[in-house]
């Protein structure tokens, strides 16, 4: 899958690093949406029995998120702020994606509103939806005020 951006950027952008970086994809960029994608690998830390565990999975949408949120401050030239996970409700698991499988994960923002986001997301592999659930996502306040 082509991305937008190198991994070598998206590396930059997310707070996370290995081995705790869970997505490597930037695949679409909206004001008010974002679609990203991971390649599982058999050495990630979510994998267990040859299948990606149900929080990668929760991870990979939050880091979805903070790509959002990172991507766009970058295309102002500002640094990111960090992001916390406030929230999850109404998560609904469908099935795990297997180890070498690739993910795609669609997030649609509903409100943005100081510095709190609410989104709804969505998690496939070969067009099968794993996951799907709601999110809000705080912003650290900035330390400089």
């Amino acid at each position: 899958m082509k991305s937008l951006i190198p991994e070598s950027e998206i590396k930059e952008l997310l707070p996370q690093k290995a081995p705790f970086r869970m997505v490597s994809h930037l695949v679409n960029y909206e004001e008010m949406a974002v679609t990203t994608g991971l390649l599982i690998e058999d050495n990630n830390i979510f994998a267990e029995e040859g299948f990606f565990n149900e929080s990668g999975l929760i991870e990979n949408m939050a880091q979805s998120i903070a790509l959002h949120i990172s991507y766009q401050y970058s295309l102002n030239n500002i640094e990111a702020p960090v992001g916390y996970i406030g929230a999850i409700k109404n998560i609904k698991l469908y099935d795990r994606p297997k180890v070498n499988s690739f993910i795609t994960t669609e997030v649609i923002i509903i409100k943005e509103f100081m510095g709190v986001t609410l989104i709804e997301g969505k998690i496939t592999c070969d067009n099968k939806v794993l996951l799907t659930a709601q999110m809000k996502t705080f912003l650290a306040a900035d330390p400089s005020l």
